[in-house]
Parts: structure tokens; sequence; C-alpha cells
């Protein structure tokens, strides 16, 4: 469907299995609105609407009315509920520190709109082991494990040796100068001695919880 300034795919949904998702960043408000509505109005429900900033939160919010859901901590809105959980099983959303709670959020709200079950495990990096074991029951009975570091990025490597899923490890620009706003992080996942890990963008949330839906989702096709 041709806007004028943007081209919205009406054909994502059945060719891929999930609506196109907005991303909010460098539009405006009443562009995104207007996506959106397209969007809805052609059933293509849940719609996603990432990196947005609360002013254009509150568009949608004025727009759709009870029908928007916006999660400040993870930047991210959806128009329309999101389904009941079909997938295989769980998929677990496991942050190092409290301060990539923001990527995780995203990565959340995203696998839930694709109809999955998430398990949150928050503030668990590898300066206290302890944490991290202490959910390793949790761990081991998701279908995928969402793997999300600033720092040094060790969270992915440890969390794939502890399982028998596949991993998606998510770094974050979480850290001091050294961690080059996240680049560490993404060449440690990288080079993770963990097999079983992929890695996706710095920062991406979005990207993790749909990789994992996919992978839990292809269990039940």
């Amino acid at each position: 469907m041709e806007l004028g300034f943007a081209n919205v795919d009406l054909e994502r949904l059945g060719r891929q299995g999930a609506p196109e998702a907005i991303f909010g960043e460098g539009k405006t408000a009443g562009q995104i609105v207007s996506i959106a509505r397209a969007l809805a109005d052609a059933g293509q429900s849940p719609v996603l609407v990432t990196r947005i900033s609360p002013d254009k939160a509150e568009a949608l919010r004025t727009a759709f009315g009870a029908a928007f859901d916006y999660f400040a901590d993870g930047r991210i809105g959806r128009v329309g509920a999101a389904p009941a959980p079909d997938g295989a099983g769980a998929i677990a959303v496991v942050t190092a520190g409290t301060s990539d709670i923001p990527v995780a959020r995203e990565a959340i709200v995203t696998a839930e709109a694709l109809g999955n079950r998430v398990t949150p495990i928050f503030d668990v990096g590898v300066a206290g082991l302890h944490r991290l074991l202490g959910h390793l029951d949790d761990l081991r009975a998701a279908s995928v494990v969402i793997a999300i570091a600033g720092m040094e990025g060790a969270l992915a490597s440890v969390v794939g040796g502890l399982v028998a899923c596949p991993v998606v490890a998510v770094p974050t620009s979480v850290g001091y100068g050294a961690s080059f706003g996240g680049v560490t992080a993404l060449l440690s996942m990288l080079n993770s001695c963990a097999a079983g890990v992929s890695v996706v963008n710095i920062d991406n949330g979005f990207g993790a919880g749909y990789l994992a839906s996919m992978i839990n989702q292809r269990e039940t096709k």
C-alpha cells in the first residue's frame, strides 16, 4: 500500500507469518500513526512499533485508544493484543545487568506479540555467577534462550555452555569507554567458544525476539 512517504507491506503476514514492524526512529508521529493504521485496517495485528519516544507513543494512544500499549522502558509499542502463546515452549530472556532491561523489554514484547511464552530472568551476569545458576531449571526448560549483555559480553558463552537449546546473543551498548558502545560485547559473542550461539546486532532486542520466535514456532508447524 503506497502512502506517499511509505510503501506498506501488507503481504508480509501471509509471506512470513508476522506483520511488518514499524521502526519509529526518524519517522514523525503522523507517519507512524498512518502506517500503523494501514496495517491494522488490513488485519495485520498486532502491530509492533519500535524505538518510539513518549510523545510518539501518545500520538498512537490518541489514534488507537485502549488497543495501544506502550512499554516505556523498551521504547516499544503494540497496537492490538498479543495472541495466546502457541509456540513449542518458553523463550527465556536473560540479562547480565539491570541496565540491559530496555533491550530485553524490546525482545520480550516482540516475542509475546508473535505468540510465545516468555520467561524473564534479569540481572544474573557473570560477576555473580550464583545468580545465574539459581535459574538453571528455567534456562534448561526453555526452547530458546536470549542472552543479553553489555560490558565484556561473557553471559552468552556461559549460558551456551549450560543449555541444550539455541542461544540468541544480544550485545548491548552498556559499559565504560573500552566497551566501544557495544562493539566489545559484540566481538566477544561472535567469538564464543560455546556451540549453538548466534548473535544479532548491538541493542537489537527486536531482532532477537523475532529470531527466537521463529525457532520456537517452527517446532509447532
